[in-house]
């Protein structure tokens, strides 16, 4: 028999990026399930071991992305080896899902530029949304975006380049226990890091500001974590790789009178016009 021309071989390579969702069992839902079920590999990047034996029991070869991680080594050599080990796969012809816990898009380098790599290369590739830990974090707290808005940053982004804070409206940090490290070979920074990252935000908050630190279950067995305190004592507090930091509105909105003016001259000529 012949072996496959290249041709064959990328026709029937394939990838999908799944999202498990936070909480074991809880969110995955039924297209996804159905991706790793029908797949020939499936690759793992998830938050718990547990979380993986139980992913083992959906499908035969589950491999996880987990041994890449070293304390000491770059996680951007981490997630090109990442996508090096899923891309082998799908050039192998194979139909190949990756999971990852969350939303496989967020804060997720390697979903993303493996599915960038499969289609350079011809490859049909795409992702599937999951439940992410912004969306746990909406329900667990009892927020709603809509009321006055939310700005989300990476933790560390906030302190490396000049960013716009809106103290009006809620603003979430992600990676707090990572924040400020430049190396990005750390599993957490320390607390003269996170008292920067005070110091930053202290112009625009006072330090008696009540924040929130929060983390989802990954487990049912497991509550979410919602620790209030005041900003000013956030160096002493213990935060993880998987804690995020939530600041309420400490200003009200202010009314733009010039341009409700406008809109209501807008009206104005809007009903004048109507029959």
């Amino acid at each position: 028999m012949s072996e496959p021309t290249m041709d064959a071989t990328r026709s029937t390579g394939s990838l999908v990026c799944v999202g498990l969702g936070m909480t074991l069992g809880s969110h995955l839902g039924p297209l996804a399930r159905s991706h790793i079920e029908q797949s020939d590999v499936v690759f793992a990047g998830l938050s718990d071991g547990i979380v993986e034996l139980w992913l083992h029991k959906m499908h035969a070869d589950v491999r996880s992305l987990q041994p890449y991680y070293h304390e000491g080594k770059s996680r951007m050599q981490t997630y090109r080896q990442m996508v090096d080990a899923i891309l082998a796969e799908v050039r192998a012809g194979k139909k190949v899902c990756g999971v990852f816990y969350g939303h496989p898009g967020v804060f997720a380098w390697a979903p993303h530029k493996s599915i960038e790599v499969a289609r350079s290369e011809g490859y049909p590739a795409h992702m599937e949304p999951g439940i992410s830990a912004e969306d746990c974090l909406y329900a667990d707290l009892g927020i709603d975006p809509g009321t006055y808005g939310c700005q989300h940053y990476e933790a560390s982004q906030l302190l490396f380049y000049q960013r716009r804070i809106d103290p009006t409206a809620y603003l979430v940090l992600w990676q707090v226990g990572l924040v400020g490290d430049q190396s990005l070979a750390r599993f957490s920074t320390g607390s003269a890091y996170k008292q920067v990252l005070v110091d930053v935000l202290a112009r625009d908050y006072p330090l008696e500001h009540e924040i929130t630190l929060y983390r989802a279950p990954t487990l049912p067995i497991q509550h979410a974590r919602i620790e209030r305190l005041p900003l000013g004592s956030l160096p002493q507090a213990e935060v993880g790789m998987a804690d995020t930091m939530v600041l309420p509105p400490v200003h009200p909105m202010q009314v733009d009178h010039e341009i409700r003016a406008r809109l209501s001259a807008l009206d104005r000529a809007t009903a004048g016009q109507e029959p």
